[in-house]
């Protein structure tokens, strides 16, 4: 399983519409996951949680799409959470992607979408 910092990179969707370049921060420490989207109003780009095979969104004040990713970085699913929801553990997660509401579809990102990182 490929480890990260904290940090910022890039994340490139390899998907039916091409390859998308998106702004990404890189939550890889237990401090940083722990902390996530909490306290803030809006993102530019996503938020990468590795290690993790599940999130919630209590105290968010936005409703997030997320993204679970297996350990080749493939889509398992997405979905639409509003705040204040327990968000189920997938058994093959190994990282979440968690983005605003929306922002996923722009991308064309859905389960089978393989991706890749690029830390800074």
């Amino acid at each position: 399983m490929k480890r990260w910092r904290d940090g910022r990179g890039r994340l490139v969707i390899h998907g039916g519409g091409g390859r998308v370049t998106v702004p990404l921060e890189i939550a890889a420490s237990y401090r940083a996951r722990t902390k996530g989207l909490l306290g803030r109003d809006s993102l530019d780009g996503g938020l990468l949680l590795s290690p993790a095979g599940s999130i919630h969104t209590f105290r968010m004040r936005m409703p997030i799409d997320v993204a679970y990713l297996d350990r080749r970085l493939t889509v398992i699913a997405v979905r639409t959470m509003r705040p204040g929801l327990l968000g189920l553990p997938r058994l093959r997660s190994r990282h979440v992607l968690e983005a605003e509401a929306g922002a996923m579809a722009g991308w064309g990102l859905v389960a089978g979408t393989r991706v890749t990182v690029e830390a800074e």
